[in-house]
Order: structure tokens, then sequence, then C-alpha cells
């Protein structure tokens, strides 16, 4: 039996009516696409229950804000935040969003995520900081190196 022919109930019998078409299931979505999804849709709601209400369009990096600020020191998880924001991202351009005008890669988005983190580092008492090669280590590696001849 072919793939796109189903087997015949025995209460259908062999005569068909002429509404009866086979529509193949699409396919479940992933995880990922569920959750983008569904917070595509929140982020429509809320937008929706801003007074007044804000358009799409109209969004910018000033309106994800909250009423006013968390008092928890450890807020939302940095990395929860930031998958979240990567979500939003890209429900964004595939709702027909410019990249340009995409109000989640913002440069504020990325120094608000800079701040959470540091703010949660800090309150678990480790503090956060980039770390960097020491001047020293580089010079005495460049020194290492054979000169490279020219011919």
């Amino acid at each position: 039996m072919s793939g796109d022919q189903r087997p015949k109930d025995s209460a259908e019998g062999s005569s068909r009516s002429g509404g009866d078409h086979y529509q193949p299931q699409p396919a479940p979505l992933s995880r990922y696409e569920s959750q983008k999804r569904r917070d595509w849709n929140t982020f429509g709601q809320y937008l929706k229950n801003q007074r007044p209400p804000v358009s799409l369009s109209q969004s910018n990096c000033n309106h994800p804000n909250p009423p006013a600020p968390c008092t928890c020191p450890l807020r939302q998880a940095w990395g929860s935040l930031d998958a979240l924001i990567g979500r939003l991202r890209a429900a964004y351009e595939e709702h027909g969003g410019s990249a340009e005008t995409n109000p989640f890669g913002n440069g504020a988005i990325r120094v608000y995520l800079r701040e959470v983190k540091e703010c949660q580092a800090k309150a678990r008492g480790i503090p956060y900081k980039k770390k960097t090669k020491k001047k020293t280590q580089i010079r005495a590696r460049n020194e290492a190196k054979p000169p490279i001849q020219s011919a």
C-alpha cells in the first residue's frame, strides 16, 4: 500500500462521498517552536493590554519595560531571559518585521541582559568578570614563535 492511501473503514464500504479527502496531519512543532509561538502570543497580548494599546509596528525596546523594578535580587534567571529574547527576536522577523527594526535586537536589550547577569552573579556571591589574557603571556608567546622568513 502506498503512503497516500488510507485503509477503508468497514463502516465506509466501497463507496465514498465526494467530500471525503485525506489531509495529512502537519508535523508536531518542536519544543523550541512551541515556546516561540507561545512567547510571541504572550507578547502580542502584552502590547494589546498597554494603555493605550501599542501596535507591533510601534513597539520598540522601551515597551518591554516592567511597571516597577523587581525587588528580588535574582529576578528571572539570565539564561531564561536570554533564551526568551532570542525566541522573540526570531518570531518578530518571522512575522514580517525587519532585522533593522527588531526591538529584541536593540543594543539596549543587550545592555539590560548584561546588567541582569552581573546583578545575579553578585547576588550569588560570584563576581562576573570577563577573562582577559595578560599582556605578558601574549608577549612571551609571540617571542617564543620563530620569525617568519620571506623567500
